[in-house]
Order: C-alpha cells, then sequence, then structure tokens
C-alpha cells in the first residue's frame, strides 16, 4: 500500500528501499532541493532581464490637449484649441563604454552562483540521507548486539542458577547474574529506543511527512573492503576543481569584478538613437465659432549624447563599494580553498584510520568471544568463578559494540570524504518542474 507525503511523492509501506532508492526519494521530494531549483531558474530569468538592455526600448503614445487662447489669433480673438497627437518613440541605446556587458556577466555569474547552489543544495540532501541510513543501519545493528550481549546474560543467569541449585553457587552470583541480567535488557530497550529515533532521523532526512513508514534495507554484516585507491593529493586537486561551494566563491568573485566593471562606466558618456513617427492634428475656434484645423504626420530621428557632470559622488561610491566587494570575495575564496584542503585531508585520515580500528576491533570481537567461552565452560564446570564470566561477558559485549561503531565509522567517513571531494551524485531536477 503506498502512502502520499505532504509533497505528493508515494511511498510504499511494504517496499523495503535501499540507498539508492532512498537518495532518489529525496532528490523529488525534499523542500530544499526545490527551494535552490526555483532560485536558480530565477536568475536565468536576470540574465534575460540584462539581456533586454542591447535592444531598443520602442512605446506608444498618445495624448489629447485642451487650452483656452492656444495660440496668438486667440489671445487676440478669445477661443480654445484641441491638440491630439499618436505615435511611436523609440530609443535604443548605441554605445555605453561596457555599462551593459559587464551587467550581463554580472548576471551570468549569479546564475552560476544559483546553478552550483543547486548542486552543492542536492549534494547536502545525499549525504543526509545516506548519513542517515548508516546511522539507521547501526542503530539496528546496535539492537542485535544488545540482543546478542543479553541472551548471553541470560545463558550466564542460568549457569549461575543451575549452580546454586547443586549447591556450588552462592545466593551472591545468582543476584549478581540477576542484576547483570537485568542491565542486559536496560540496554537492549535503550538500543531499540535509538533505533526509532535514527528512523525519525532518516524519514526527515529524506523530505517526507514523518509518520510515514518506510522499511530499509539491511547492509551486510561483513568486514568493509578499502576500496579507496587514490592519493590524498589527486583528491585533494580535484576537490579543488569541483566542489560547488568553491565553484560558487569563484563565479562570487567574477561577478564582483563584472561589478567593478560596471560601476567604472557609469563614468563615460552613452550613446543613443532616439528617433520619433507619429500623427498630430490641431482644431481652435474664436468667438464660439466651429472648431477648424488641420492634421499631419510627425516624425524625427537624431543622436544624443548624456554625460553626468556631477550625481552627488553616487558613482564614486558605487565604485568604492564593488572594489571593496571584490576584495571581501577574493580573501573569501582563498580561505574557502584552505578549508577545503583541510576538510579533505580530515576526511582522508578518518577514513584511513577507521579501517584499522576495524581490523583490530575483529581481533578484539573474536577474542573475546573464545574467552567468555572458555570463561563460561570453566564455570559450568566448577573451574571458574563468577567474577571470571562476568568480566568476560562485558568485554564480549563491548567488543560487539566497538564492531559496529567501527564500521558504521567506516561508512560515515567515506561519505563524508566523498562530500568533501565533491563526488556526491550528479543532481536531479524536481520532479515537478523537471519539463521546464
Amino acid at each position: 500500500m503506498g502512502q502520499d507525503n505532504s509533497n505528493g511523492v508515494p511511498v510504499d509501506s511494504e517496499k523495503t528501499y535501499d540507498l539508492p532508492e532512498l537518495i532518489d526519494i529525496a532528490e523529488s521530494s525534499h523542500p530544499e532541493t526545490r527551494v535552490a531549483w526555483e532560485q536558480a531558474r530565477a536568475e536565468a530569468r536576470a540574465v534575460g532581464l540584462s539581456k533586454s538592455a542591447y535592444y531598443p526600448y520602442l512605446a506608444a503614445l498618445a495624448s489629447e490637449d485642451f487650452a483656452h487662447q492656444l495660440s496668438a489669433l486667440t489671445t487676440v480673438f478669445p477661443g480654445n484649441g484641441i491638440e491630439e497627437n499618436a505615435g511611436f518613440e523609440l530609443n535604443w541605446l548605441l554605445l555605453d563604454f561596457g555599462g551593459r556587458s559587464a551587467a550581463l556577466a554580472e548576471a551570468r555569474q549569479q546564475l552560476m552562483q544559483a546553478n552550483v547552489n543547486f548542486n552543492a543544495t542536492h549534494q547536502k540532501v545525499v549525504f543526509s540521507v545516506t548519513e542517515s541510513f548508516y546511522g539507521y543501519s547501526t542503530s539496528r545493528q546496535q539492537v542485535e548486539a544488545a540482543q546478542s550481549t543479553f541472551e548471553a546474560a541470560q545463558t550466564v543467569a542460568d549457569a549461575a542458577k543451575a549452580r546454586f541449585d547443586n549447591g556450588l553457587g552462592t545466593t551472591q552470583d545468582v543476584l549478581q547474574a540477576e542484576q547483570g541480567l537485568a542491565q542486559a535488557d536496560y540496554d537492549l530497550e535503550a538500543a531499540k529506543g535509538a533505533l526509532d529515533d535514527s528512523q525519525v532521523t532518516l524519514v526527515d532526512a529524506l523530505g517526507i511527512f514523518p509518520t510515514t513508514q518506510i522499511h530499509v534495507a539491511k547492509i551486510p554484516e561483513r568486514a568493509v573492503q578499502n576500496d579507496l585507491d587514490e592519493p590524498m593529493d589527486d583528491l585533494i586537486e580535484r576537490a579543488l576543481s569541483q566542489r560547488p561551494d568553491l565553484v560558487g566563491k569563484l563565479a562570487s568573485l567574477k561577478a564582483s569584478q563584472a561589478a567593478v566593471r560596471k560601476a567604472r562606466a557609469a563614468y563615460y558618456p552613452h550613446l543613443s538613437l532616439d528617433a520619433s513617427a507619429g500623427w498630430s492634428k490641431l482644431d481652435v475656434n474664436a468667438y464660439n465659432s466651429p472648431y477648424t484645423g488641420n492634421s499631419k504626420p510627425v516624425y524625427g530621428a537624431g543622436l544624443a549624447i548624456e554625460l553626468p557632470i556631477f550625481d552627488g559622488f553616487a558613482r564614486r561610491n558605487n565604485l568604492r563599494i564593488a572594489e571593496s566587494e571584490l576584495k571581501a570575495a577574493e580573501s573569501d575564496l582563498a580561505d574557502s580553498r584552505d578549508t577545503a584542503v583541510e576538510e579533505v585531508m580530515k576526511a582522508y585520515i578518518d577514513f584511513e584510520t577507521a579501517m584499522r580500528k576495524q581490523d583490530a576491533a575483529d581481533v578484539l570481537l573474536s577474542a573475546a568471544q573464545t574467552a567468555f567461552d572458555a570463561s563460561l565452560a570453566a564455570y559450568k564446570n566448577g573451574l571458574g568463578t563468577y567474577v571470571d564470566v562476568e568480566v568476560a561477558q562485558r568485554n564480549l559485549a563491548t567488543a560487539r559494540t566497538t564492531l559496529v561503531d567501527s564500521r558504521s565509522a567506516i561508512y560515515t567517513s567515506k561519505t563524508t570524504l566523498a562530500l568533501t571531494v565533491g563526488d556526491l551524485a550528479r543532481p536531479v531536477l524536481p520532479a515537478t518542474t523537471t519539463n521546464n
């Protein structure tokens, strides 16, 4: 049975979704991707608006004026006049010394910023879904580990009770075993609660209605292989060339450069072509006589030069503002590059560390399991103490949790590394606007 969330994306409550399918849901339904896409569309229209400055401006004009004592004749002989005009007026800016081209370049760079912002938003959503997916998988494995620990505690408690019934154990051993069993039961319930919380986090990352029920596929419970075969320097180089935030900072820098050129162009004259064509009619009367007059076509054309002489220092202040914003953009880009390098290095080191910790955790779990089995067998046969079994059981529970955490750290650090390099999946347009 399918469910419709608030964004109209159907979710099948009987289907089990893997990670790519969950990402597909988020791409189609998450509000942030829709907002970023609409912002990109708005900037694309702004580029079209900037291009309109290259075209002539054509307007239709019409007027009708009534005047008393319209001319010298009606001044001597009191009368009225009616003037009617209709026609077209054209104005075409021919030369502005780079003002329009700078404005267009600025709009195009702002469009680039909006596009890479959409890409960055998409990667952010993909990262959030991936991280939440692995977080949910880790919580599920923690429940399984807690269940195994509870079963082990039950086995120890049964062994302690059996020794007591046979007169080989003490009441203190039984009570301690029951306490350990109760603690294991508490930890199991806490793990189940954390699993429910992680599912809520995953649903929120998908951008669907919070109460939507969704089944998530399990990840294999086996050692994660290290398939990262690129050196750190290559990853850093790729990050500097493709990360959306860096591409956006570069576009912002170029937009600031265009803004400076536009501000400087305001100091130069503007050359434009002015033309008009139409029809004019004038009717007059005197001494309340009937109106008489005639009509004729009117037209004209010419070149106009405009050069502001004084504008209250507006152009100077605009130029200084643009130059300051350019310097800020340069510093921002340099700082972002340094941050990107640091993030790639940290994510790479975290991934390599997580791989090594997984190997150590595998050895730790194997040793803890062997020690627990030996301690439990010795205790059942009257050759060991309850303290030995309790310590071995606690170490085994810790080893299980450590292994789950180490594998989770691998998935998380690898996803973080992909985000810092800019390697996450390419964006898909929101479903409702794909046709546009």
